[in-house]
């Protein structure tokens, strides 16, 4: 899955080993050129090396008409079929996998802009403590998953006596946006938020003209929503040393990393 398209992001793709072909679905936050332009590129790259299966490319409304009108010139056309899906804001999810959801929240940028919020599907795990104090071991735990019933001495153990549900993982992307109810919400609890930090936080009247967040919006988002771990991104070019963002935002919220190239997560 690819969260927006800058300009050359087959480049970067290639920079850092992924495979164009690993790449099944690209979500759009809205249509800023800056968010899409690498877009046109990526499709060419996946061109050349003969891609045969679909792409899925979601976005806020506009995105089918605008797309579908550029990729039906013949110099852009591509050879493997691409499909376009306009979506709205909804607690429904839009796209569901055995292992996540997604669903889309409105942003707020001046236009028809969406955030995006991965919910990983709840896990079973076995409690350690419970099995240990039990007497359960070996091959017990396959024969549990199995849905066997387990015996130990007088006593009977199925698999959901024996495990907790333990809640998928949860990632927020917000895209461009000034703080909003709706991203607060669907930040809550997140393991993970990768939030609009347009700003330092001498620039709150610039952002709240160009509907951007300062990094100490983002970081007072993230506290009270009880985020994890924050991530925060696109930087104004007005920050050579962007060293301030950084120390503004752990003054507020010590979890705060600054995205940049490369950057990897493990959850």
């Amino acid at each position: 899955m690819l969260f927006d398209a800058c300009e050359g992001v087959q480049r970067q793709l290639m920079k850092y080993n992924v495979s164009f072909a690993s790449i099944d679905a690209v979500f759009l936050s809205h249509l800023h050129a800056d968010h899409f332009l690498g877009l046109f590129g990526l499709v060419q790259s996946m061109n050349l090396s003969t891609r045969a299966a679909e792409l899925l490319i979601y976005g806020p409304k506009g995105t089918a008409k605008f797309f579908d009108a550029v990729f039906a010139t013949k110099e852009l056309r591509p050879n493997f079929p691409v499909k376009f899906i306009e979506i709205e804001a909804s607690a429904k999810p839009f796209f569901e996998t055995e292992l996540f959801t997604i669903t889309a929240f409105p942003a707020n940028h001046g236009v028809n802009a969406l955030g995006y919020a991965l919910q990983g599907r709840p896990t079973r795990r076995f409690d350690k403590e419970k099995c240990e104090e039990i007497g359960i071991n070996g091959r017990m735990f396959s024969e549990l998953e199995e849905g066997k019933t387990v015996s130990i001495g007088k006593k009977k153990y199925k698999y959901k006596d024996v495990t907790y549900e333990q809640p998928g993982k949860k990632i927020v992307y917000s895209g461009d946006s000034a703080p909003n109810p709706s991203l607060s919400k669907a930040c809550k609890d997140a393991d993970v938020a990768v939030l609009d930090s347009t700003f330092a936080n001498t620039e709150i009247a610039l952002a709240k003209e160009k509907r951007h967040m300062t990094c100490g919006q983002a970081t007072a988002i993230a506290k009270k929503a009880k985020v994890k771990q924050l991530i925060l991104t696109h930087f104004s070019n007005r920050y050579d040393d962007r060293s301030v963002i950084l120390m503004q935002a752990k003054e507020t919220f010590e979890n705060s990393t600054l995205a940049q190239e490369g950057l990897e997560v493990k959850l």
